[in-house]
């Protein structure tokens, strides 16, 4: 059977572009290797069938005028215009006109069976069969259109004929088949793909009924909402209402088949959307499920149909609900991912663990409420998601730590604020998912990487800016060592996680570092300053250690009380003018510090304002009797701070 332009405009739309473009979309009943036939067997036949048509229409008309006027483009038209104009026509032939008498009356059948004696009588019958066939296809496939467009019950004889007329082919076809021709190709059997015909033309006109959605532009739940309400409520009862018709002429599977075909397609163009979000492609999944469930399938009815129709339409919502489950998990890994990597941008301050929390729970509590399961993968997903994200952050955070040049205090701790943030976060995601043994191992070991890589980090900037400012702050007036401080004290205060041991353990760590730094810089100060200079540097060793301890402890708290305070013991040492009262202060010195050395205490007497050499010889001595070198690594603070040694000392001996 030649592949020919059928008039189904008349019933799918016409020129209605919507109805085109819809029927586009979800037109995906045919395999594309059967069209590659189709075209290749038109190619082939095109030539021959025009020969054949102008060869029967010379025998029916019985002159060179009619064929000319006859073109060979419209082969059928002029054939039902034979069988039904009388006038100005001399001579026909009886089995001819008999068949085109049948098709017009609708008896497809035995137009089939006229077709085929006429194909099997010899006198060119091969070439008339291939223009009848050709001419009741068409008007098969009209038939079947105005059945659709309308309930016109006149038409059930004709339509039956049709489905009797493809059960015809499909016997013929396996006749040929069988008879002794089983190397010969299948295409050499004419009619052709009428059933395949058949199927593209109903899923057309079924598209065509479908309402334009386009979720590449309409991200409105509500819209979508109406949208799958229409297909429920309008679209699949128009579908089963007219499957009557069908089942009674006995193509009520074929048509079944269809409207699957239809449906699949559209939801299938509807969650291909990139711009589908979650709730949207939930609202499908959960619609596709109410119909499975409640055995709404398209155009069937329990009790009316075959078992096998009713195992399609499972088979066909089950399809449904299964490619939107993939599309659903999908697009919660995307949204998933993208939070994270808002919610922890190192360029931004950091989150509430809640909003994190939500992130990664919301949409697992959102699809408990459609399907216990789904919520289960949900869940598995989003969890796999959050170890994804780690990985990916660990690695930004590498990069951020190779930047050339210190990175701003600021930044640093919003990082070391994110990682504990996140430990936070899946501590109370332990207790609300079904999170594994190996899960969280491997979130606490990417956890533990990352803290004390940016901890060190962390700590090496703040050594660099410290050490850069107290190199010469006892000589300047003003070398930026508050500004310091004042920033550290800006950053931890607005630090999130202030009740982690994270948290504390960091600001003992910088107190300790500037505590060092602190003492590097005094005990390396020049040895000899003038009076004015020695009590300017003891003003400022006062100033700089209030302010230390107003930052600390508002940073810390009651922690702040177990810092050590070298500086204070010190600045008493410096500050008492009695020479037993500076042996009562240098006890507690050498208990709490056993690292102290003897070339530390000369410096620091170096910067007292008046001490005789008697006085400083005296409290040498009480330093030899009462030192006693430590055990342990405890408290170790002037172990690596070195001075500069005095070429002699102030009595003339190395004793001092």
């Amino acid at each position: 059977m030649r592949k020919t332009k059928y008039s189904w405009a008349a019933f799918v739309g016409g020129g209605n572009k919507k109805g085109e473009k819809m029927a586009g979309e979800n037109a995906r009943i045919l395999p594309e290797a059967t069209h590659e036939e189709r075209k290749k067997q038109e190619v082939k036949r095109k030539g021959k069938l025009k020969t054949l048509a102008n060869k029967l229409l010379k025998t029916v008309v019985g002159g060179k005028e009619a064929v000319e006027k006859a073109g060979a483009e419209d082969v059928a038209g002029n054939l039902l215009k034979i069988s039904t104009g009388r006038k100005g026509v001399e001579r026909r032939m009886p089995a001819e006109e008999t068949i085109c008498r049948s098709i017009e009356q609708g008896k497809f059948l035995e137009a089939c069976n006229q077709i085929y004696n006429l194909d099997h009588s010899g006198n060119d019958g091969v070439g008339k069969s291939e223009s009848l066939y050709a001419l009741l296809a068409e008007r098969m496939w009209t038939v079947v259109g105005e059945v659709l467009s309308g309930s016109d019950r006149m038409l059930l004889e004709p339509l039956q004929s049709v489905g009797e007329s493809l059960k015809w082919e499909k016997q013929k076809e396996a006749e040929w088949l069988g008879n002794s021709r089983e190397m010969e190709s299948v295409s050499t059997w004419s009619p052709n793909f009428w059933r395949k015909d058949l199927e593209e033309k109903l899923t057309q006109y079924m598209a065509a009924q479908i309402p334009l959605f386009s979720s590449s532009t309409n991200t409105d739940e509500t819209a979508l909402k109406q949208h799958l309400s229409h297909l429920e409520t309008t679209f699949l009862p128009s579908l089963e209402h007219r499957s009557d018709v069908f089942k009674e002429a006995g193509l009520l599977v074929t048509y079944a088949r269809c409207c699957h075909a239809c449906l699949c397609s559209h939801l299938a163009t509807l969650t291909d959307s990139n711009c589908l979000s979650f709730s949207q492609c939930l609202l499908i999944y959960e619609w596709s499920i109410k119909m499975y469930k409640s055995g709404s399938q398209a155009c069937e009815r329990p009790g009316h149909i075959p078992q096998h129709s009713l195992s399609l339409g499972a088979q066909c919502l089950m399809w449904i609900i299964l490619k939107t489950e993939e599309k659903l998990l999908a697009i919660a890994l995307k949204e998933v991912g993208k939070a994270l990597k808002e919610a922890f941008d190192i360029g931004k301050p950091p989150c509430a663990d809640a909003a994190v929390i939500e992130i990664l729970t919301e949409k697992t509590e959102t699809a408990r409420q459609v399907s216990e399961s789904l919520s289960e993968k949900v869940e598995a997903e989003c969890l796999e998601e959050c170890l994804r994200f780690l990985e990916s952050y660990e690695d930004e955070v590498r990069s951020f730590l190779q930047l050339d040049g210190c990175p701003q205090i600021c930044t640093s701790l919003r990082v070391l604020e994110n990682c504990c943030l996140l430990r936070t976060v899946w501590h109370k995601l332990t207790y609300i998912c079904s999170v594994s043994t190996g899960q969280n191992v491997k979130v606490n070991a990417f956890l533990d990487r990352m803290e004390d890589d940016i901890m060190e980090h962390f700590l090496q900037t703040i050594t660099s800016k410290v050490k850069g400012t107290l190199k010469d702050h006892f000589k300047k007036c003003d070398t930026g060592f508050d500004h310091i401080l004042e920033s550290l004290k800006q950053s931890f205060l607005t630090f999130g996680k202030k009740k982690t041991d994270m948290y504390e353990a960091l600001v003992k760590a910088v107190n300790a570092i500037i505590i060092t730094e602190y003492m590097q810089a005094l005990l390396t100060t020049p040895r000899k300053p003038s009076s004015m200079q020695r009590r300017r540097i003891v003003n400022k060793i006062e100033e700089d250690h209030r302010m230390m301890q107003t930052i600390f402890k508002e940073c810390l708290g009651p922690a702040a009380g177990s810092l050590k305070d070298p500086i204070k013991a010190i600045l008493e040492l410096l500050q008492t003018s009695d020479p037993e009262g500076m042996k009562i202060a240098l006890l507690p010195i050498l208990k709490e510090f056993p690292d102290l050395g003897k070339e530390h205490l000369s410096a620091v007497l170096d910067i007292k304002d008046s001490i005789s050499r008697k006085d400083r010889a005296a409290l040498l001595k009480a330093f030899h009797d009462n030192y006693r070198e430590s055990e342990t690594e405890a408290n170790l603070l002037f172990a690596d701070i070195e001075t500069k040694p005095r070429k002699y000392g102030l009595c003339g001996c190395l004793c001092c």
